[in-house]
């Protein structure tokens, strides 16, 4: 007998509901590969933020890359070794090894801004300054040779091999850089003192202008106004952070300031030179990437150089990281008057015992120390926190070097190194603050 369907019911309806059961099921089974997957907001979140950072780090190396081909592009290299003969003997040589270099500073005033002294540059090492880093980079210290040093030129040569003669009677410094450029400074500098140069470096007053405005100022102490109409020269006295022309021209002053030579002169570029560097190594610079990607613009842009690229020069830095403003000093090598030049100066006997510290990757000795700024030093001239006793070990004079460096001078023995600097008559021939 053949059963029949109730009329109420879905014939359907039976496998309708084992579909939905089987389907309830299936999606408690592990997903078949090729399937959809179910929308996971947390992994979705965790993409984009590691796409985010990769982009991010992209971005910075690119950046990171252009700034330093930037730098690199700015920097002028040219190798001088082909140029330079009968070079010295290094006499300190070991996996580290003591560095000099040469800082030249050209008087061009072809830069944008820089003719604010009314005065046309010749092309002249307006500032030649030895800066010496110890094979233990526990100290350093800068030499500067003033323009007006009579000297006998040595000969030299141009790129091509061509040579310039030396000079048949005493001529000023400044001289060989004209002549024949910052080769023909080397040699010059190589010859007349045995020390050996591991490289050089020229700037010009635009670039110095810049480095002073990226550090947003540097701070001078000006002892009463400075008002020169024929220089264009007008500075206010008091203690202040200068920039701009205003720095330019402080560097540049020499007349109405202090006794008007150019040795003092260069006691206060020294000064202002010192007071540059501690901001720069006191006042965070490496955590104002704004300040130091100014600075690192402005010091590169044009700099003619044999360093091959920025990074050579960022290798020097940082092996130099532990030197503190109380250990680099600056000194000028020892002069007195002459009528050999026009308005000049000749080295006094005292300049040989500075070379032989230099060669001998020695400390400034309490001889040189007397008249010596640092780049910790007040630029009121107020007293600066002391410092430290020439360090032992490599690059440290012994017993008997001091001796030997201050016979003749036993005030100068007996004195202690962290008591020395330039005195406040010292100061104020310079046109410092006492």
């Amino acid at each position: 007998m053949t059963q029949q369907a109730d009329p109420g019911t879905d014939p359907g309806e039976p496998g309708r509901r084992a579909r939905r059961v089987a389907t309830s099921r299936a999606d408690r089974r592990p997903r078949v590969a090729g399937k959809r997957k179910a929308p996971q907001p947390g992994r979705t979140v965790t993409k984009v933020i590691g796409a985010s950072l990769l982009a991010l780090a992209m971005a910075t190396a690119v950046g990171v890359v252009l700034l330093y081909n930037n730098w690199n592009g700015n920097i002028r290299v040219e190798a001088i070794d082909h140029q330079l003969q009968d070079r010295p003997d290094k006499q300190v040589v070991g996996p580290q090894e003591p560095l000099n270099i040469l800082v030249m500073g050209s008087d061009s005033r072809a830069c944008e801004g820089c003719g604010v002294d009314n005065e046309a540059g010749g092309g002249l090492s307006d500032t030649t300054i030895l800066f010496h880093l110890s094979a233990n980079r526990k100290f350093a210290y800068g030499i500067s040779i003033p323009r007006d040093t009579a000297v006998m030129r040595p000969t030299c040569f141009k790129k091509d091999g061509e040579e310039i003669a030396g000079s048949s009677g005493y001529e000023k410094w400044n001289a060989a850089f004209a002549v024949g450029g910052p080769a023909c400074t080397v040699q010059q500098f190589e010859q007349l003192t045995g020390v050996r140069l591991d490289n050089y470096v020229v700037v010009d007053f635009g670039q110095f202008k810049d480095m002073v405005n990226a550090l947003d100022g540097v701070e001078v102490c000006i002892p009463e106004d400075i008002n020169d109409e024929v220089r264009n020269i007008y500075l206010k006295a008091g203690t202040r952070e200068i920039k701009g022309d205003e720095a330019l021209t402080y560097m540049r002053a020499r007349y109405r300031i202090g006794d008007g030579t150019d040795t003092n002169r260069t006691r206060r570029q020294q000064a202002f030179i010192g007071s540059m560097i501690n901001k720069v190594l006191t006042a965070g610079m490496l955590t104002r990437p704004d300040r130091l990607i100014g600075f690192m613009n402005a010091a590169t842009s044009s700099l003619q150089t044999d360093f091959k690229n920025i990074a050579r020069i960022a290798d020097l830095a940082a092996t130099a990281q532990g030197i503190g403003p109380s250990n680099i000093k600056f000194v000028t090598t020892p002069w007195g008057g002459t009528d050999k030049v026009s308005g000049g100066v000749e080295w006094t006997p005292e300049v040989e015992q500075l070379w032989r510290l230099v060669i001998g990757d020695k400390p400034l000795t309490p001889m040189f120390l007397k008249d010596a700024i640092s780049a910790a030093d007040n630029p009121d001239g107020s007293p600066s926190a002391p410092t430290s006793a020439p360090p032992s070990g490599t690059g440290s004079a012994t017993p008997s070097d001091s001796a030997s460096e201050t016979a003749g001078d036993p005030t100068d023995a007996a004195t202690d190194p962290a008591d020395q600097g330039l005195s406040d008559d010292g100061r104020a021939a310079a046109g410092l603050c006492t």
